[in-house]
């Protein structure tokens, strides 16, 4: 197996990071204070690293201009490595990978695309699982009553309502 890659880069929120293995997207972490904790976030768990400051460039330049409240929707053509997910769980993060910019739904709902219309609460423990967020927008589900809901990035709820506010404000 190759080698896992990654970067930390800095966006106007803190630093973001990004990993892969193969060329596909294994990891992100939404941006923290320094290059040290964003790094020790990613690759919580994970040996054998390689730094390539030009991994997902693009991508890159994506995450940075959504950061400074630019509209950016994720390409769903990234590919994605979701190993460790069961068949229901992959459903469920590529469902939730469809959500676009500025849009939320419920986890009922998510769990509907994913053509699970009764595991509305798997539905969110895979949710709070999520290994990519922004990529895969796990910010934009909110519970049934339209209230927050959990959020398990560091930051949590807070920064998961900054997160809706931020594109709200972009639209």
């Amino acid at each position: 197996m190759s080698a896992i890659k990654y970067t930390i880069f800095e966006t106007k929120w803190g630093y973001f990071g990004l990993a892969s293995i193969e060329n596909a997207l294994i990891r992100t972490v939404l941006p923290l204070t320094s290059r040290e904790k964003a790094k020790n976030r990613l690759l919580k768990n994970i040996s054998a690293t390689d730094y390539d400051r030009h991994l997902f460039s693009r991508l890159q330049k994506q995450i940075i201009a959504y950061f400074e409240g630019s509209y950016v929707n994720f390409n769903t053509n990234i590919p994605l490595m979701l190993t460790g997910f069961s068949k229901f769980g992959a459903s469920i993060l590529t469902a939730c990978r469809d959500i676009t910019f500025s849009q939320t739904i419920s986890y009922r709902q998510l769990a509907c695309k994913a053509g699970h219309p009764d595991a509305a609460r798997p539905a969110g423990s895979v949710i709070a699982q999520n290994p990519i967020p922004l990529i895969i927008p796990c910010h934009r589900i909110l519970r049934s009553d339209g209230s927050m809901g959990g959020f398990s990035a560091i930051g949590g709820v807070t920064l998961k309502k900054r997160l809706l506010t931020l594109e709200k404000q972009t639209t």
